[in-house]
Parts: structure tokens; sequence; C-alpha cells
């Protein structure tokens, strides 16, 4: 089976490792790397790899929302998410993002071809210590456990990348740079993301975002 490969992530020794194990297949080709998420969908939108592998925290664009973007406007391309957390939260985002599979980090050398044929056979794939967590998860739902409102879900895409670059200290008129919009618009969804998630500073939107996993 040949396979053309998006890699992502912001560690270029993390990219190398996984592009080594990747290349082992010699019908498997990595053809870009990303080092941020923003990266990651202009690539994927460029080159229509049939699989991209994206870590969960990135800079400009985490992981999560990277998913979003390339699941909504390159639907061809599966992607498979790479994260540290065995954590429900990441779980449930990264699945309503998108992804066709979760794979921990500390499983990569042993399920990574495994976790990519899948994916690029259209099966979803995730890490046993995952699969065991969703299992869990709807267990509880069937046992009729009442859930959480989750505020973050009730951000639009354009304010989720707001509140990421909020959150990694970019200024208004850095986020309009970035984001090709007005600094007025970018005051706009911050007054409109404070609200949402009933923060009051920019320090309280840095504390969210890394409980939230958004941010490291």
């Amino acid at each position: 089976m040949s396979l053309r490969i998006l890699l992502a992530d912001d560690h270029t020794v993390v990219r190398q490792g996984l592009r080594k194990v990747l290349e082992e297949r010699p019908d498997w080709k990595v053809v870009a790397e990303a080092g941020d998420g923003r990266d990651a969908v202009r690539q994927a939108e460029q080159l229509k790899p049939d699989v991209a592998i994206l870590d969960v925290a990135m800079p400009l664009l985490n992981g999560i929302e990277a998913t979003r973007q390339i699941v909504k406007h390159t639907p061809s391309v599966r992607v498979l998410v790479l994260s540290m957390h065995a954590d429900e939260a990441y779980v449930t985002q990264i699945l309503q993002a998108g992804a066709a599979g979760y794979l921990l980090k500390d499983s990569a050398d042993v399920d990574l071809l495994q976790a990519v044929t899948a994916i690029a056979e259209g099966k979803s794939f995730f890490s046993p210590a995952i699969a065991r967590l969703m299992l869990d998860d709807y267990v509880k739902q069937r046992s009729g456990e009442p859930g959480v409102v989750d505020r973050y879900e009730t951000l639009s895409d354009r304010e989720r990348e707001v509140f990421q670059l909020i959150a990694e200290g970019k200024t208004n008129k850095d986020i309009a740079a970035i984001l090709f919009i007005s600094p007025s618009t970018v005051e706009t969804h911050r007054a409109r993301i404070m609200e949402k998630l009933d923060v009051h500073s920019a320090a309280e939107i840095v504390l969210y975002a890394v409980r939230r996993g958004v941010i490291r």
C-alpha cells in the first residue's frame, strides 16, 4: 500500500524519529513536515497527503483545531493524532474534530505502523489505554451518569483559534496579522471568548488553556 504522509510536531527530533519509523516501509513517504498547526493545515490543503499525523500540543494552532480544519477543507486526508494524554476530554475533542485515530506517544514506537495502516484503510485506531477509556466512558453514559456542559465547546472555530493565540501571549495586532483579520475583529472575538468561558483577564485565559491542554 503506497502512502503519502504529512508529519506535524513542534519538536524536530520527534518528527525525525517518526519519519525514520514510517519510512521503514518502502512504499510510504513523508511528503511534508510542519512545526505548527497552521502550517500543517496549509500543507494538507496544498499536498493532499493520504494521512496526516498531528501532535496535539502545537503552537499557533493546536492539533485538535488543525484536525478540525483539515477534515473540513480536505476531507480525503485521514488524521491520526498523537498525544501524551490518556484523558477523556482530549479523546472527546479529537473525535469531535474528525480524527480517525488517537495514539499515545509512549506507545508510538510499537503501534505507529499499525495505526497508520488502519486509518489509511478507512478504519479507526486507538491506543489500548484509550480504547479502555472510551469503553469506560460508554458504560458510564449507558448507566445514566449526568454529563457536564463544556464551555469550550461553545466557541466557534475562529474563536478557538483566537483563544489559543491569546493564550500564547500574542497581541491583538499579532493575531490580526496571523489570521488576516482586523484588530477590532480580534477584540470582538476576545470579548465573546471571555464571556462564553466566564474568564475576565488574559491571565485567566492562559490558565484555562493550560488546564484544557490547548497549550503546554
